[in-house]
């Protein structure tokens, strides 16, 4: 699915940098070689970041 339309960046694209949840949007943009252009993807990569926190933690505790 895309996630940012003005950078062609899918949720396939976003995940390897948002998976651990340890970063920010703008390191996120950074990782793929591009920044924000219109801003309504923000929220959305903002989401995948609080999941990706979410599931580490969960993994991490299960140990």
């Amino acid at each position: 699915m895309f996630v940012c339309l003005c950078n062609a960046l899918t949720d396939r694209d976003l995940h390897p940098h948002t998976a651990a949840g340890d970063c920010s949007v703008s390191m996120v943009y950074q990782a793929c070689g591009c920044r924000p252009q219109c801003g309504k993807c923000v929220p959305f990569v903002r989401q995948m970041l609080r999941d990706g926190a979410e599931a580490a933690r969960k993994s991490g505790g299960a140990d």
